[in-house]
């Protein structure tokens, strides 16, 4: 079993409001898909989609509502129940990113937005990267975006340097990095991030 998230551990001493703020922010009809918009952009038609952590479903219904194929995981069971309750169409399991299955995909997109990576558990943050570049397709990309410092209660200081490393260590190359889902220059204060998988290297026998 893996280690606690700092998302568990934050929650411990307090509740989040996350869920409850988006809901409010679906029920009064706000624009919350500028993640969206950009996974869509970085997806042939059709795609397949991994929605790695998914909260309380906005992302993945949204890319469901525009044709995608989506999977959503999330290790928060309030926030499973919610999204199930929300978006009762779309497919969520209940798991931990860590033990995300190595045969599972392959997707066109891992998407992995929220402040996901500033949550995971301390010390997983390359093997989780590394999972995401297990199941990428041929030319599938990882998009991700998080506070790399003064980020939500509980969460880490992730500088870009270093998350640059763990990405690179996982298996990944930076192919953009920006200041926001609709592609503004890189800050100080948020990381969008497109990323994608080594070439790998035929093995006999291999079909991927």
């Amino acid at each position: 079993m893996s280690a606690p998230t700092r998302w568990e551990i934050a929650a411990e001493h307090s509740e989040h409001g996350y869920g409850a703020h988006f809901a409010q922010l679906v029920d009064a009809g706000a624009d919350i898909h500028g993640e969206a918009r950009l996974a869509d952009l970085l997806l042939p038609r059709g795609g397949r989609v991994l929605d790695a952590g998914s909260g309380m479903g906005r992302v993945a219904a949204e890319l469901q509502r525009r044709g995608f194929a989506v999977n959503a995981i999330e290790k928060d069971p309030r926030l499973v129940a919610q999204s199930r309750a929300t978006y009762p169409e779309l497919p969520v399991e209940c798991g931990d990113l860590f033990d995300l299955d190595p045969n599972a995909g392959p997707y066109d997109l891992v998407v992995a937005v929220g402040n996901v990576l500033i949550y995971l558990a301390e010390g997983s943050e390359r093997a989780v990267l590394g999972r995401f570049a297990e199941v990428l397709a041929e030319g599938g990309r990882v998009l991700v975006g998080f506070h790399p410092q003064q980020g939500p209660h509980g969460a880490r200081a992730y500088p870009p340097a270093e998350f640059e490393a763990d990405a690179t260590a996982a298996g990944l190359v930076v192919e953009h990095r920006f200041g926001t889902y609709d592609l503004r220059p890189p800050t100080a204060d948020y990381c969008v991030y497109v990323l994608s998988a080594r070439a790998r290297r035929a093995t006999p026998g291999s079909t991927r």
